[in-house]
This record gives C-alpha cells, sequence and structure tokens, in this order.
C-alpha cells in the first residue's frame, strides 16, 4: 500500500478514533448494564485485533472460501449487533441518546473522502466513490440536520427522523454490497482491473470492521427507538 498517501492514512485512523470515541461516549451515558460493560470492552478490543490481524496479511489471502473478510472481519461484528437488537433492547438501546446516535453519521464525510483519495491511488474503484455510484456522503453531510432533529423529537420530528434514517441505510447498504462485489474474491463482480483491496491492509481493515458495524448498530438502535416509541433519551 506504498501508494498511498500517509496523510490518507491519518486522516482515515483520526476518523476511526472520532467515531469509536463518539459511539463509547453514547454507550457510556446510559446506566451500566451487562451489554454495555461488553461493547466497553469489545469494541477497542476489535479495533486493536482487526489492525494487527490485516498487518499479518491474513485478509490479502482472498482466493478461500467463504472470503476471510466476511468470516473473520464483518460476520462477527454483525452477529453482536444482532445479538444487541434482541437481547439488549431493555437494558442499553432504548437508553441510548437519539442525538449521540444521530451525530455520529457526521464521520461519513471523511469517509467518502478516504474513499476518493484511495480511488485516485487505484487501491479501490471508482465505482465505490461519489464520482461513481455511491452517495453515502449524503448522510454525512444530513446528519446535523438529523441531530437537530433529534432534539426535538415532535411529531413531525420523529416522522422525518425515521425517513432519514431510512434513507441513510439504504444508502450505506448500497455502498456496503458493492464494495462486497469489488472484493477480488471468487464472488468478485464488479471493477476487475481495480478491485477493492484497500480494505485488506490496515488501517482501512477498520471501515468494515469497525465503522460500518458501527454505523449499521446507530441506524437499527435509532429506527428501533422511533418506531417502538418507547421513551426517547436525546
Amino acid at each position: 500500500m506504498e501508494q498511498v498517501p500517509v496523510y490518507v492514512s491519518v486522516v482515515f485512523m483520526i476518523t476511526t478514533f472520532v467515531t469509536v470515541g463518539i459511539f463509547l461516549y453514547g454507550i457510556r451515558s446510559v446506566p451500566a448494564s451487562r451489554a454495555s460493560r461488553v461493547l466497553l470492552f469489545v469494541v477497542p478490543f476489535w479495533l486493536i485485533f482487526q489492525f494487527f490481524l490485516s498487518r499479518t496479511g491474513f485478509y490479502q489471502n482472498t482466493s478461500v472460501v467463504p472470503p476471510r473478510m466476511l468470516v473473520f472481519g464483518v460476520g462477527p461484528a454483525l452477529l453482536l449487533i444482532a445479538v444487541l437488537m434482541i437481547a439488549a433492547r431493555r437494558s442499553l438501546i432504548s437508553s441510548l441518546p437519539l442525538t449521540v446516535l444521530s451525530i455520529i453519521h457526521i464521520i461519513r464525510i471523511p469517509v467518502e473522502l478516504t474513499l476518493a483519495w484511495l480511488a485516485e491511488a487505484r487501491v479501490v474503484p471508482v465505482l465505490m466513490t461519489f464520482h461513481g455510484t455511491n452517495f453515502d456522503i449524503l448522510s454525512g453531510l444530513t446528519s446535523p440536520l438529523a441531530f437537530y432533529l433529534a432534539t426535538r423529537m415532535d411529531r413531525a420530528s420523529r416522522i422525518g427522523l425515521i425517513v432519514w434514517n431510512l434513507a441513510a441505510l439504504a444508502l450505506v447498504l448500497n455502498i456496503v454490497i458493492t464494495a462486497i462485489l469489488c472484493l477480488p474474491t471468487p464472488f468478485q463482480r464488479f471493477a476487475f482491473d481495480q478491485p477493492n483491496i484497500a480494505v485488506l491492509y490496515a488501517p482501512f481493515v477498520w471501515l468494515p470492521t469497525i465503522i460500518v458495524p458501527i454505523v449499521f448498530f446507530c441506524h437499527f438502535a435509532s429506527l428501533y427507538k422511533l418506531l417502538t416509541g418507547n421513551r426517547i433519551k436525546q
């Protein structure tokens, strides 16, 4: 990954640390529970573990089936989200501040800038950037509006926030599916001339293993709170 400028790695690392910091701040702001204690340990551990695992070259073997990135990187994170959404709705999710769950998405702006820089370095396809079919930067640009709606929480604001979360979730799903199909694996369908290889290396491995799972969790938690009508902590 010598072709990637140092500033790109630095910006992305700062973005990841800010994402984790905001997320853990939200977790620490709720009453302590088993789920919150698990997250306060697991998230930093997962951050460090994925960094060193990718440094060994583990993810660069893309010929195995199923792909290692999906089994050892993305899969466990998604499984944890599913467990939390099922088992920790009352103890954790119901208490999370909706303002934190909304403003955290502002990090999608530097993430999209990073992807554009990585495309210039030819380690991700242009298809995965806002020059291609990825419009996820709109979620980051409109996150202050979502934050504002979360501070009001009248009927119109609640409906607006539901619509925003569904739209932003669709945008991130679009880029996630595209990114998977651009990985140089037996399942690759796009970008054969310039595949998605950046996420196989540190620190960009944090995008699918840390940032994207946090984004998904925050959308799911927000929608649960908004759609079930439980008491919302701003």
